[in-house]
């Protein structure tokens, strides 16, 4: 080969150099054009933020309804159940106050009081028998009878003044007074005594007080 070749083939040989230096900058530039336009549909798809699309209510609290009136709602009341319908309720601490310990512990406590022992027991004068505690009248003489039981027994009460509720027992039926909630003891019906009712109150003593007179 002269001397006169030697530049033509040099330059075809940088030619050659060049286009192979261009094509292997070229190719990653593609790549990285072709990463770029898929990169951003993946980061769409998968990491879109939920919470922008299905948005959340908050939750609304149930709120108590102001009532106007003489009407309560039920969670404002603090009166008993048993003690509605009572005229002459009072506190524990208020019955202290007015009632002897005994009087206490058989009224307010459903106490009972030793048979044979009672004051009314035997008790045979006219008048009405009343409430120790409120003074509501529950029982007249005429329908009071011996029963040789040791407490005082009557067969019929003053109508409304006498409640009844199934006994703790679950066996007996109490007996106590509407007005002030007081305990009088137990009524028994079918023990075939000779009575209009057939019916026993069983009435401690202490729990009532009596006031003489024609009935």
């Amino acid at each position: 080969m002269t001397k006169q070749h030697l530049p033509r083939l040099h330059q075809l040989q940088l030619s050659a150099s060049l286009q192979s230096k261009h094509t292997c900058l070229r190719t990653p530039i593609q790549q990285s054009q072709t990463s770029k336009s898929v990169l951003p549909i993946r980061a769409f798809t998968s990491c879109t933020p939920t919470h922008n699309i299905f948005k959340r209510s908050p939750v609304k609290q149930d709120t108590p309804t102001a009532t106007t009136g003489n009407s309560t709602s039920a969670a404002a009341s603090t009166t008993p159940a048993h003690m509605a319908h009572m005229t002459h309720p009072k506190s524990d601490e208020e019955w202290r106050a007015v009632l002897s310990p005994e009087q206490f512990r058989v009224l307010r406590q459903k106490g009972t009081e030793r048979p044979n022992t009672g004051e009314y027991n035997k008790h045979t004068d006219k008048g009405v028998y009343t409430c120790a505690g409120c003074h509501t009248p529950l029982y007249t003489s005429t329908t009071k009878f011996s029963s040789g039981c040791g407490w005082p027994a009557f067969f019929d009460a003053i109508p409304g003044a006498v409640g009844r509720h199934s006994d703790a027992d679950g066996h007996r039926v109490e007996i106590v007074c509407n007005a002030c909630g007081g305990h009088l003891g137990h009524v028994f019906k079918g023990e075939g005594y000779a009575t209009p009712t057939d019916e026993r109150h069983c009435v401690n003593s202490v729990s009532l007080k009596f006031q003489g007179g024609d009935v």
